[in-house]
């Protein structure tokens, strides 16, 4: 798990904690929607990510907030190809994808991403058959109900052993339907369906789900578990995000998805180094 992973052509160490930064096209997510919209901003964007230390960019074109307006296939298109067109001609770096709808993701693995991120897991039938036919990763994410509607009183028995038995069925059913184990990454899906208790038990729950035997990757970024903690605006949840994303780091998370790239690479080289000194 910890030898270096392939994304399509690129590789990395994920022994390291990589530093996947948030690319957002979109009008109107959560944190940083409307910032974007145009290719260039996007490619500056991409470009000071980069220079910050992040390894990965994850592009999105649909908000998966709670309430988010659901765009169309062809909208998705728009805002999004034009995007990693741009990225993977001027920068060296791994491009994710963050969709649920098969036609895109075969229209951004022509163009060259790396990996396929998508927050309904796959579970539709025609997107295992697109990422089965190439060699691009995946990142299985877990979600509780619909984003419409994931934060209408989401309940478990227990959290964790919920999320990574609902990890392990998905990730069975892509082996199942051609995907190479050695590709997949897995999310317990913070803030996905979830309450404050939820995402603070998996928080200390990460080492738990590692056990899945797949890299974790992690996205706590400006999330409204730091509003409820910390009473804050997401302009003001950075503080709460690099803690939360050093806990994650020190558990063996291998991918830290976050809007704040330089702030979050620095505290996982500190994280990293004490973990070296471990082993």
């Amino acid at each position: 798990m910890d030898l270096p992973f392939r994304f399509s052509c690129r590789t990395l160490d994920l022994s390291s904690t990589q530093v996947m930064g948030v690319l957002n096209v979109t009008p109107d997510s959560f944190s940083d929607g409307g910032q974007f919209l145009t290719h260039q901003a996007a490619l500056q964007r991409a470009e000071e990510m980069v220079s910050q230390g992040a390894s990965i960019i994850d592009v999105g074109g649909e908000s998966t907030r709670p309430g988010a307006a659901k765009v169309s296939l062809q909208e998705e298109l728009d805002r999004v190809c034009p995007v990693v067109e741009k990225i993977t001609s001027n920068l060296d770096v791994v491009l994710s994808v963050d969709t649920s709808k098969p036609t895109l993701m075969s229209e951004v693995i022509k163009l060259g991403v790396g990996m396929i991120n998508d927050v309904r897991a796959f579970t539709d039938p025609e997107s295992v058959k697109v990422v089965a036919g190439h060699d691009v990763a995946i990142c299985v994410m877990h979600m509780q109900g619909r984003p419409s509607m994931m934060q209408d009183e989401p309940s478990y028995a227990s959290v964790t052993l919920e999320v990574k038995k609902f990890l392990q069925e998905r990730v069975g059913s892509l082996i199942g339907g051609g995907v190479s184990r050695d590709r997949i990454v897995v999310d317990p899906g913070f803030g996905f369906g979830k309450t404050l208790q939820h995402n603070m038990q998996l928080l200390r729950d990460i080492g738990a789900v590692r056990d899945l035997g797949f890299p974790v990757l992690v996205g706590l970024s400006r999330k409204s578990m730091f509003s409820q903690i910390l009473n804050k605006p997401v302009s003001d949840r950075l503080f709460g995000s690099v803690s939360a994303a050093s806990i994650a780091a020190f558990q063996g998370a291998g991918i830290i998805r976050t809007h704040d790239v330089q702030e979050t690479k620095d505290a996982v080289l500190v994280v990293d180094a004490i973990n070296k000194l471990a082993k």
